[in-house]
């Protein structure tokens, strides 16, 4: 029963006790001894009275407060602490303060753990459905040719090439699917050896400059370097890799980008570091779409990103490799003006 009391009437119950035993101290103070013995004896009386108000006080607090919030410190700290820790902790020298700020801290934790859980099963659940409905469309299509194929349009000169290519165009689509989450894979399970070497970083820029030039061509938009930020420098980092986000950030730069716009490279040296930022002038992002956008399959404008290719898991794959590195990546856009990506390496001599 006094197990189990509230704060309240355990409350209730010491102040009447104490009371009690001071009432009851008091009366036979002033019944037996006010006028009996030396003022030595009746100061004994009085600390006497104080040691059992400090014994009833102290096994209160012992028994039905103290014991009780040291079973929930156990608890707590045994949840945080390792096996080998827990075999050497103390639970008899702590007290209230330390006690609390630990409390503090493990709700603190535990709250973030949580957040970060839920999180991620909210981007489980999205991933999944992402990448079902980026998976169900190339193959429907595949499936559709197929099947007019072999229901007689094999035969028809008219459209079956047409319709056999425009398959495989799908299966290559599919194909770069499952390569792109198979990197992201690897990134995200170390699997993926980052190879560091001494490279000049504009020189690659300008390799694949020359390589995609075809494609800003169609669009009628001119990449160059921004002046002012166009210094060759030595970086340390994977250069195939490297290859990759660029050829990664400028495609992107060419498949949103205006006609007959710019693409702004540019090089800043920051003392132990270059960074890297690629500007664009083309239609921007909105604000809201920026957070997300190097998650895997994300794309702002779905019709308008499906019509003109991709697998959706371009920025996501920068994004990892960037971190591989151990360095970071940041976009800034306006709608309507155009988007800038930046990012760090490391800079050697």
């Amino acid at each position: 029963m006094l197990s189990n009391l509230s704060i309240r009437l355990l409350t209730i119950y010491v102040t009447l006790f104490i009371t009690l035993v001071n009432g009851s101290g008091l009366f036979l103070y002033f019944y037996f001894f006010e006028d009996f013995g030396t003022r030595y004896f009746k100061l004994g009386f009085l600390l006497l009275l104080v040691f059992l108000n400090f014994i009833i006080v102290r096994y209160t607090l012992e028994e039905f407060v103290f014991r009780k919030i040291k079973i929930i410190y156990k608890i707590i700290r045994e949840a945080k602490l390792s096996k080998k820790e827990k075999e050497s902790v103390d639970y008899g020298a702590n007290n209230f303060d330390e006690i609390r700020e630990d409390v503090i801290e493990w709700a603190q934790n535990t709250q973030a753990e949580l957040e970060t859980l839920k999180s991620l099963e909210t981007y489980r659940k999205n991933f999944v459905g992402n990448i079902s409905h980026e998976l169900k469309t190339p193959i429907f299509t595949i499936q559709g040719y197929l099947h007019t194929l072999l229901d007689g349009g094999i035969d028809d000169p008219d459209i079956n090439i047409d319709y056999l290519k425009r398959a495989a165009n799908n299966t290559s689509r599919l194909q770069n699917i499952v390569e792109d989450l198979e990197t992201i894979s690897r990134l995200e399970s170390g699997k993926e050896i980052i190879d560091l070497r001494k490279f000049d970083i504009k020189a690659l820029f300008q390799e694949v400059m020359d390589d995609i030039q075809h494609l800003a061509n169609e669009r009628h938009i001119k990449i160059s370097f921004k002046e002012g930020a166009d210094h060759a420098y030595n970086v340390s980092a994977d250069r195939e890799a490297i290859r990759q986000v660029i050829i990664n950030l400028l495609v992107n730069s060419i498949k949103y980008g205006k006609e007959n716009g710019n693409t702004k490279i540019s090089l800043y040296n920051m003392e132990n570091q270059i960074l890297i930022e690629i500007t664009d002038n083309g239609i921007g992002i909105d604000e809201k779409h920026l957070k997300h956008l190097f998650d895997r399959f994300y794309r702002v404008d779905t019709s308008r990103s499906r019509s003109i290719g991709g697998s959706g898991l371009g920025l996501s794959i920068v994004k990892h490799i960037i971190e591989a590195h151990h360095q970071t990546i940041h976009v800034r856009s306006t709608r309507g003006l155009g988007s800038t990506f930046g990012f760090t390496l490391d800079k050697v001599k």
